[in-house]
C-alpha cells in the first residue's frame, strides 16, 4: 500500500537515514515502519551515487522511500522519481515558486512539466502489462510532494505555499526554523515563536488536506501523543545516527565503564 493510502487510516511512522547503509533502510522495512526518510542533503550521498540502492533496499521490505533532496534541481528530482522514490522533500521552501518548481520536475502533465520514458523502474522498465496511461496516472496520484517549513519566509508566504494543489504534506523543521529566527535551536518546539509557526502551519493543513510531518525527538510514546495531539501525522521517530549513539553510549555507559572501574579495583 502506498504511503498517501495508509495516511487515511491515521498517522504513519518513519526513521531518517544518513548512514547511507542498505541494510539500515532494510531493517526499517523488517521493523514495520511506513516510511524511511532517505537523506540528501547533509550527507555524502547523492542522487548518482548510492541512492538508488537505498531506494531499491526500501522498496524490498515494502516501506515507502521518501528522499529529501539539496535543492529543486529538476533533473534530480525527475531521477529521484524515475528510481522508485514516493515522494520528494525539498529543504528550506520559501516561496510558492519553489512549490511550483518541485511540481513542474514531479508531475506529468498537465500537472506538472516531467519529461517521461518507460526504461525506469517507476515504469516497470517498460514490461509486461506497462501502459503509458496507468503509469502517468499512478505517478501523479501516488508520488508525493513535501516542502519543508523551516524558514521564516516559509510563514511569511504560507498560505500561498499550501494553496498549491500538488502539496501532499508538509515537513516542520524546529531545528532550522529556530536559527531562521534566531532562537535557541532543540527538537521540543517549546520556543513561542517556533510553536506559533507549527500551529499555524497545523491550521492551514487540516483544512486542505495536507499531512503534517515532524521530528518525534525523543521517539517516546508520550512525545508522540504529544505531536499527533497538536496536529502532526507522520513522524519521524529519529534518524539512524540517532538510535546507534544511543546504542553504544548505553553499552558504553552501563557495561564498559563498570567494567573497567572493575579491573582497576
Amino acid at each position: 500500500m502506498k504511503l498517501k493510502e495508509k495516511m487515511k487510516n491515521g498517522p504513519v511512522y518513519g526513521i531518517a537515514v544518513f548512514t547511507g547503509a542498505c541494510c539500515v533502510v532494510e531493517a526499517v522495512g523488517n521493523h514495520g515502519y511506513d516510511f524511511v526518510f532517505l537523506d540528501l542533503e547533509h550527507t555524502p550521498i547523492d542522487a548518482a551515487n548510492g541512492i538508488e540502492k537505498l531506494i531499491m533496499s526500501a522498496l524490498r521490505t515494502g516501506v515507502s522511500p521518501l528522499v529529501r533532496t539539496a535543492d529543486t534541481d529538476e533533473v534530480t528530482l525527475r531521477k529521484l522519481m524515475e528510481m522508485g522514490a514516493e515522494g520528494v522533500i525539498v529543504p528550506h521552501t520559501r516561496t510558492a515558486k519553489d512549490v511550483s518548481d518541485m511540481v513542474h520536475a514531479v508531475k506529468f502533465p498537465p500537472l506538472g512539466r516531467r519529461g517521461a520514458d518507460s526504461a525506469v523502474r517507476a515504469a516497470g522498465f517498460g514490461g509486461p502489462g506497462f501502459k503509458w496511461e496507468d503509469y502517468i496516472r499512478s505517478q501523479n496520484e501516488h508520488t508525493m510532494i513535501i516542502p519543508m517549513d523551516e524558514d521564516y519566509e516559509f510563514t511569511d508566504n504560507i498560505e500561498e505555499i499550501m494553496n498549491h494543489p500538488c502539496v501532499d504534506a508538509i515537513n516542520f523543521g524546529p531545528l532550522d526554523y529556530a536559527l531562521s529566527i534566531g532562537v535557541p535551536i532543540r527538537y521540543k518546539m517549546d520556543d513561542p515563536k517556533v510553536a506559533y509557526a507549527f500551529k499555524r502551519l497545523v491550521e492551514l493543513a487540516g483544512p486542505r488536506g495536507i499531512g503534517v510531518m515532524a521530528p518525534c525527538v525523543p521517539p517516546t510514546a508520550e512525545y508522540a501523543r504529544e505531536l499527533i495531539a497538536a496536529g502532526a501525522n507522520m513522524l519521524i521517530m529519529g534518524n539512524d545516527l540517532y538510535h546507534f549513539q544511543k546504542g553504544i553510549g548505553g553499552a558504553m555507559e552501563e557495561t564498559v565503564k563498570i567494567m573497567r572501574s572493575e579491573n582497576q579495583a
